[in-house]
């Protein structure tokens, strides 16, 4: 194995183990975040293609002199760093043998299997009372473990279009859009290690384990915030503002004379300023837009009279004025002018990692900030039971000939 290693002060999660049973995304993201925040996960893939995110590419990392087989996906890269893995065949009676072991000494079970699959196997609440009673149990599911929908599996394509996230983004005329990232997905990830980090800290009192559930259609409608609170309140369906805001007016985007602008009046306050800068200090006084609420029922003229302004001068002009007026604002930069941003190298959110069999590649860092017990970059996400034999000699004390044997039985894969 090959990592890299940009810090070694021992994190906050230094001495806990975590078991990740997940694949694609929401689970790995989870499991990631906490090996971020130093604890020892162990990745628990099948034999042969293991996570279904290592096969999605194009884009690959891959050394140009490096064996083809060890090419790897960036999807697959980008949830998986700070992992150790292994490959067992779950279907074969060693193979869940090995598995309830590694749960013995395992402070945090990650799982999206679908439901019941880990009870099937034989590590159901009695199980765990008896062999693990101090195991944190995570479940990654489609729609929770009750509900008429609970056996469906989940989808964060479909998650957004069933939670009504997708019926209030686009063009206000236009179509129902998708998010341009696997935002549920993402969001179910973090929900999962909050929900992790504060049953580790109830175990401090308790002395046991318990049951954390996530699940992609519940945090899609926790998602909705303002906007479900909007319905709740008024009994009137959402509806799509374009790129606009459906409380605050103005706040959405902007034509100036080079590029696209995206502005944040927040309070009257800021209006006064903000039509002082486009050469309408009127507009602060009109009936129509001297209020928020009044910009809001005469949200289009406003918005069009405004895109007229900016478009008489460059960006970067309109972004130095309103900044000094105390206007938020910015340019909408491509996803290249973002990670090249100064102030994304300034927190050090691209991060350069290696790896002996697959090279060198550049990765998104950890978004928290721990003054004392920093996020740590230790090891590159790993081959495909590139850990095996390790993690067989030292957590179970297997030897040689019995891992030999293993792999000659398919229950354990190869590297």
């Amino acid at each position: 194995m090959s990592d890299t290693a940009l810090n070694a002060t021992p994190g906050a999660l230094d001495g806990i183990r975590v078991l990740d049973l997940t694949r694609v995304l929401a689970g790995p993201l989870a499991a990631q975040l906490l090996g971020d925040l130093g604890a020892d996960v162990i990745k628990v893939e099948p034999p042969g293609a293991g996570d279904d995110t290592r096969t999605w590419g194009p884009p690959w990392v891959n050394r140009a002199d490096g064996d083809p087989a060890d090419v790897q996906a960036a999807y697959y890269l980008g949830a998986n760093r700070n992992k150790r893995s292994i490959t067992l065949d779950l279907a074969q009676p060693e193979g869940k043998t090995l598995l309830g072991r590694l749960i013995e000494r395992t402070d945090i079970v990650i799982d999206n299997y679908k439901q019941g699959t880990l009870a099937r196997w034989g590590f159901d609440d009695g199980w765990f009372d008896m062999h693990a009673p101090k195991a944190i149990r995570a479940s990654v599911t489609g729609y929770g473990v009750t509900g008429p929908k609970s056996a469906l599996p989940g989808y964060d394509f479909i998650a957004q279009a069933e939670s009504g996230l997708m019926s209030i983004c686009g063009d206000v005329e236009g179509d129902p859009m998708k998010y341009g990232v696997a935002i549920v997905d993402i969001a179910t990830g973090l929900i999962t290690a909050n929900g992790i980090l504060a049953a580790l800290a109830a175990r401090t009192r308790t002395g046991r384990g318990q049951k954390v559930e996530a699940s992609l259609y519940e945090t899609g409608l926790f998602m909705l915030a303002n906007v479900a609170m909007n319905h709740l309140a008024s009994g009137r369906d959402a509806r799509r503002f374009g790129n606009g805001h459906p409380n605050i007016v103005p706040y959405t985007t902007y034509p100036a004379a080079d590029a696209m602008i995206a502005v944040a009046v927040g309070n009257d306050g800021q209006f006064v300023k903000f039509a002082e800068l486009l050469g309408e200090p009127e507009w602060a006084q009109d009936p129509q837009f001297a209020s928020n609420a009044e910009r809001i029922a005469n949200r289009e003229r406003l918005d069009s009279a405004i895109g007229l302004r900016t478009r008489e001068h460059p960006a970067d002009s309109w972004i130095a004025a309103m900044r000094g007026a105390g206007i938020p604002c910015a340019r909408i930069n491509t996803v290249a002018q973002a990670l090249a941003d100064e102030q994304t190298a300034a927190r050090g959110m691209v991060v350069q990692m290696s790896h002996d069999h697959y090279g060198d590649f550049r990765t998104l860092g950890c978004p928290v900030k721990l003054s004392d017990t920093p996020a740590q970059y230790r090891s590159a996400p790993p081959r495909l039971g590139e850990h095996g034999d390790e993690i067989l000699r030292a957590e179970l004390g297997l030897t040689g000939d019995e891992i030999a044997r293993l792999r000659a039985q398919r229950v354990l894969g190869g590297a």
